[in-house]
C-alpha cells in the first residue's frame, strides 16, 4: 500500500519532472530556453539600467524583415533567418545611433521610427508571400519545435555574450551609473554602446526561433525588471534575473505541456507573474517598503 507522501511524490513527478524526461521534444525547448535565460537576461539588466527597455522591444520588432526574406525564400532554415534578421537589426541599431548623434532628434525617438518602418515592411512580405500560419510562427515562435540547428545557434550566442560580458563588464557598468564620465575619461564610450546594442541585437535574434520577434524580448525585459526590486547590486541582478528567467521558462513550458497552451506565451507569463510578484513582495516594491518598522528599545 502506498503512503499519502509516495503518492504526493509521484503526482510531484508527473507534473514537474516526467514531461521532461519522457519527451526529446520537451528536453530540448527546455534547453533552448534556459541558455536564452543565461544569455538574455543579463542583457536585459543592463537595458534596463540604462533605461533602454523599450529599446529591446524596437530591436525585437526591427529584426522581423530579414528574417521574413529568410523565411519566404529558405522555409524554416535557421540560418537564413538568422542572417537575415541580424542584417535590418544592425541597420536600425547603427542607423537610429547615428540620427541620435548627427541630429536634433533622440536616440529613443530616432529608434520608434526606425523600428515601426522596418516592423511595417516585415509584416507586408509575411502576409504578401506566406499564409496566417507563418505570420504567427514569424512573431511567436514554436520553442517545441527546436532542432539541433537551433539549439547550436543559441549556444554560439551565449558564448559571444558570455566573452563580451567578460571584457565589456566594467565599461558597462560605469556607462549605467554614468555615461559621461565614461566618455570623458575613456574614448570606449561609443565602441561600448554600439557593442552593447550588438549583443541585443544577437540575443533577440537567438530567441526568435523559440518565442518569436514580439516574445523574444520578454525573456529579456521581465526577469531583469523583477530583479530590481530585490537587490542593488548589479551582479546580484544579473544571476537574480537569470535564475527567474530559468524557473519561467520551465514552469512555462510546464503549463504549455499540461494546459496545451502556447509555448512562448507561456513563457513570457510565466515571467511575467514572477514582476507582479516582485511589485508587491520585493523588499524595494510596493508593500514591504511601507511596513511599519519595529524600534528596538534602548537597553
Amino acid at each position: 500500500m502506498r503512503t499519502p507522501r509516495c503518492m504526493a511524490g509521484r503526482v510531484m513527478w508527473e507534473l514537474l519532472v516526467a514531461p521532461f524526461t519522457e519527451f526529446a521534444f520537451m528536453q530540448r525547448a527546455l534547453a533552448g530556453a534556459l541558455m536564452l535565460s543565461l544569455s538574455a537576461c543579463p542583457v536585459g539588466v543592463f537595458l534596463m539600467l540604462r533605461r533602454m527597455s523599450l529599446t529591446g522591444d524596437a530591436m525585437a520588432h526591427a529584426i522581423l524583415p530579414g528574417a521574413a526574406a529568410g523565411f519566404l525564400i529558405y522555409g524554416l532554415e535557421i540560418w537564413p533567418m538568422t542572417l537575415g534578421g541580424l542584417v535590418p537589426g544592425a541597420a536600425v541599431a547603427v542607423g537610429a545611433g547615428a540620427v541620435a548623434r548627427l541630429t536634433v532628434q533622440h536616440e529613443d525617438a530616432s529608434m520608434a521610427a526606425f523600428y515601426l518602418i522596418s516592423l511595417s515592411v516585415g509584416v507586408v512580405m509575411v502576409s504578401l508571400r506566406g499564409s496566417s500560419v507563418d505570420l504567427m510562427h514569424v512573431l511567436f515562435g514554436t520553442v517545441l519545435a527546436l532542432d539541433d540547428a537551433a539549439i547550436v545557434l543559441i549556444a554560439l550566442v551565449l558564448v559571444v555574450t558570455t566573452l563580451a560580458f567578460g571584457l565589456l563588464w566594467r565599461a558597462l557598468v560605469a556607462e549605467c551609473l554614468d555615461p559621461l564620465f565614461l566618455r570623458s575619461v575613456s574614448g570606449m564610450g561609443t565602441v561600448v554602446h554600439f557593442g552593447f546594442l550588438a549583443l541585443v541585437v544577437l540575443n533577440l535574434v537567438a530567441g526568435f526561433q523559440a518565442l518569436g520577434t514580439l516574445l523574444a524580448v520578454g525573456l529579456m525585459i521581465l526577469p531583469a525588471a523583477a530583479a530590481r526590486f530585490w537587490t542593488q547590486s548589479v551582479l546580484a541582478m544579473v544571476a537574480l534575473a537569470v535564475a527567474i528567467g530559468a524557473v519561467a521558462s520551465a514552469s512555462g513550458l510546464l503549463l504549455s505541456y499540461h494546459l496545451s497552451l502556447p509555448s512562448g506565451p507561456s513563457i513570457t507569463l510565466s515571467a511575467g507573474a514572477a514582476y507582479l510578484a516582485s511589485v508587491v513582495a520585493g523588499p524595494r516594491g510596493l508593500v514591504v517598503p511601507r511596513l511599519p518598522r519595529r524600534r528596538h528599545r534602548a537597553a
